[in-house]
């Protein structure tokens, strides 16, 4: 690769380490050579001298300098071309849009859909940005992103200019962040702060996030408040993250609180699954509103409303999403 070149973070590398993102790029730069480049400034994030050890979040832009030829670019992992998909599939996208300006698109994602493309995923979001340009020179960029089984609220950038700003306030956590959660059990307290630290793992199932003081954990914050209980069985909770590690939420709910997520088999193995609850298997996680700066001034709220697996479970046990408030305004 010749001359200086930058690559912008995509959603599905956020938290990665700069040294495992770099590695993934050009497995032929050996990590004492990719130390020099730090050290040296050649390499930086946003501008800024950075560690091999910096985590990076969606948006960043990684200057790479000139790496020689011998420093053949990957192709990467789970990422597709774009193609055309059929027009049902055009439409049931097209109907999730809840909100649409010139700047920014805002969907209301259904547990199942996944954001980006992997392995054995046919279907997923990525593929289907270009049947959302509405008529503009570019295609949407997602911001950032929710896990396959969590609904709710994704926002998407309809330029760079857009995106970078809208990622720019995720990352100074400009970005306020309402979830809604059925967990198995009550908390001991009716509201709070958790302050729990979070660091990576593979096990035997796959990659888990867990507690952890290491050199690796990250620090991971959310506020969070009971709305409603059903008996000592179910409990509503709103959830605000202050950081956004990846199944912070679900962490929490489960290690910190003792009351994991309802269908959240990863997190609460079988203590997470409720005889006789309807959709028991689905992850009861929602990502209920964001409020951001938006790119051309003033503030852009949007709401999403639950999806009607999610709506049968809540009013199952008796719970009015018309009735929820803020606890945290």
């Amino acid at each position: 690769m010749s001359g200086v070149q930058t690559r912008e973070v995509a959603a599905d590398d956020a938290e990665l380490r700069l040294d495992r993102w770099f590695r993934r790029r050009f497995p032929g730069i050996s990590h004492g050579r990719l130390e020099k480049l730090l050290r040296t400034g050649q390499v930086r994030v946003d501008g800024a001298r950075a560690k091999a050890s910096t985590r990076l979040e969606p948006g960043q832009r990684v200057r790479i300098p000139p790496l020689g030829a011998e420093a053949v670019e990957a192709p990467l992992r789970g990422r597709t071309t774009p193609t055309r998909v059929d027009e049902r599939a055009v439409e049931e996208i097209k109907a999730l849009i809840i909100h649409r300006d010139e700047d920014v698109l805002a969907l209301n994602k259904p547990p199942g859909l996944a954001v980006q493309g992997g392995t054995g995923l046919a279907r997923h979001l990525d593929a289907m940005l270009d049947e959302l340009k509405f008529g503009a020179r570019e295609r949407p960029r997602l911001v950032h992103r929710l896990d396959r089984d969590t609904s709710g609220v994704l926002l998407l950038g309809r330029s760079a200019a857009a995106t970078a700003r809208l990622a720019a306030a995720f990352r100074s956590r400009t970005a306020r962040k309402i979830y809604w959660a059925l967990v198995v059990g009550v908390p001991k307290h009716r509201g709070g702060r958790i302050n729990l630290d979070l660091a990576k793992g593979v096990t035997a199932r796959g990659e888990r996030v867990g507690a952890g003081k290491d050199d690796d954990a990250r620090h991971a914050i959310t506020d969070f408040a009971v709305v409603e209980r059903a008996g000592d069985k179910v409990a509503w909770l709103v959830l605000r993250p202050l950081t956004g590690r990846t199944h912070q939420l679900r962490v929490h709910c489960a290690e910190a609180l003792g009351t994991p997520i309802l269908g959240d088999g990863k997190y609460g193995g079988k203590a997470a699954f409720l005889a006789g609850a309807p959709q028991a298997r689905m992850l009861h996680l929602h990502a209920r509103a964001i409020e951001i700066p938006h790119p051309r001034g003033g503030t852009l709220r949007v709401v999403a409303e639950l999806p009607p697996g999610l709506a049968a479970t809540w009013k199952f046990f008796g719970f009015s999403p018309a009735d929820a408030i803020d606890p945290f305004d």
